[in-house]
């Protein structure tokens, strides 16, 4: 039985299409890397041009108030001009947030990023990448690798650093393994994501329409999954794993579908603590004031807090009258202090696990989508959903999902879908 969370005792993220907190800018189809879950097709000559990357950045700037811009692709490290890039979305008032794989990172490009304007990373790496070096390890092997990049990040100082895995039936025993790497190295790894697999499963009953044309999805990358796999992996059943580690792990934010308000697309936490002890984890309020407070001092929600922020967990505990979360954190807190009046001295850091569950097909053929998307992207000076560009390059438009005649009046029975 899935685990029942209430999203009710969690703050509903204010995050809509024209102000958000994140947007998605895709600066290259080509890779280095063959990821299993990866639902964007590899071209090695699919480095977009900078006049198109500044007509994406005024297009963003005209229809969407973000914070952050996430560059991705394909791998944006492999684009020529990726000093250039990260310079242009920082002069354009956004954070330039690099999701890359991180084979092309090296000290010297980092310190030209740092220098252009990057404001941190996010590392996908998990074991379903066919990493040259790495085949063949767990993700707890893995979390060498990790580390390797945080202590790179943190040499230079001033970048946030996270890391995101795609999670699969048979790696979601690992999740706890990598939230407990994540806690001894709290204080220089900021952000933890879990993504839950999701593919798109041709269905014989449905067809496929673009428009009035139906249509063959059978060339989309998304809707060729691995056989045999799991693709109905839940927020939830994230949550569950993770609790067999940490009993007390308990949400305060998320973004929920737009077919089904108690979804949940995206599931933020914020757990406060020391390489040894998380005391607790922050409440909705804490994470009501933390979006509210920036969208009225800079106008945006908030998205990657800056390292020196998050290294200030003692002083967030001031907030402790506010919200049921961080009040647990301080009576735990202050017995450690009791017991070892050393503890009082130590740094408290503040670290976020998000996961994000993808977009469903609900048993009518409709889609449920992340509402408020944080990764909408730009095409043809339109904005839309970058996990299902694909559809809009190939047919030039979303797909629609339409249930068969002979087979409308069955009971409706969930369907996995789109990673």
């Amino acid at each position: 039985m899935t685990l029942f969370l209430d999203h009710n005792r969690y703050y509903r993220l204010p995050w809509n299409l024209p102000d958000n907190a994140i947007s998605w800018l895709e600066v290259t189809k080509a890779c280095n890397l063959h990821c299993e879950g990866c639902y964007r097709e590899n071209d090695p000559k699919g480095h977009k041009p900078l006049d198109q990357i500044k007509r994406d950045l005024a297009i963003f700037k005209k229809y969407r108030k973000t914070d952050g811009v996430s560059l991705a692709g394909g791998d944006p490290l492999v684009h020529p001009g990726i000093v250039e890039i990260v310079r242009l979305v920082a002069r354009d008032g956004f954070k330039p947030i690099i999701n890359t794989n991180g084979l092309a990172l090296n000290k010297e490009l980092l310190l030209e990023l740092k220098r252009a304007g990057a404001a941190g990373f996010t590392f996908h790496i998990d074991s379903k990448q066919h990493r040259p070096h790495w085949r063949g390890k767990t993700e707890i092997e893995l979390n060498a690798l990790r580390l390797s990049f945080a202590e790179m990040l943190a040499e230079v100082g001033g970048l946030s650093c996270a890391f995101n895995s795609t999670v699969y039936a048979d790696t979601l025993q690992y999740v706890p393994d990598i939230l407990a790497w994540g806690q001894e190295h709290i204080d220089i790894v900021h952000v933890i994501v879990f993504i839950a697999i999701r593919a798109a499963v041709l269905e014989s009953r449905f067809d496929y329409y673009a428009g009035a044309d139906k249509v063959d999805m059978s060339p989309i990358v998304y809707s060729t999954p691995e056989q045999n796999q799991r693709l109905d992996i839940l927020s939830n059943d994230v949550v569950e794993a993770i609790r067999t580690r940490y009993p007390d792990f308990e949400p305060s934010a998320y973004l929920n579908g737009t077919g089904k308000a108690d979804s949940f697309k995206w599931l933020l936490t914020g757990r406060i603590g020391t390489k040894k002890t998380i005391y607790g984890y922050v409440g909705p309020k804490f994470m009501e004031l933390a979006q509210t407070i920036n969208h009225l001092r800079k106008g945006t929600y908030l998205a990657y807090t800056k390292p020196s922020v998050q290294r200030k967990g003692k002083a967030m505990l001031l907030l402790a009258p506010l919200d049921r979360g961080l009040r647990g954190v301080a009576r735990k807190f202050l017995r450690s202090i009791g017991k070892n009046p050393l503890n009082l001295f130590r740094r408290l850091h503040l670290q976020s696990v998000t996961i994000i569950q993808p977009a469903d097909i609900l048993c009518d053929g409709s889609m449920s989508m992340c509402d408020g998307c944080p990764d909408i992207t730009v095409w043809n000076d339109e904005l839309v959903w970058s996990c299902r560009l694909e559809e809009q390059i190939k047919f030039g438009c979303f797909v629609r999902a339409v249930p068969k005649g002979e087979i409308r009046a069955r009971p409706c029975e969930p369907v996995p879908s789109i990673n």
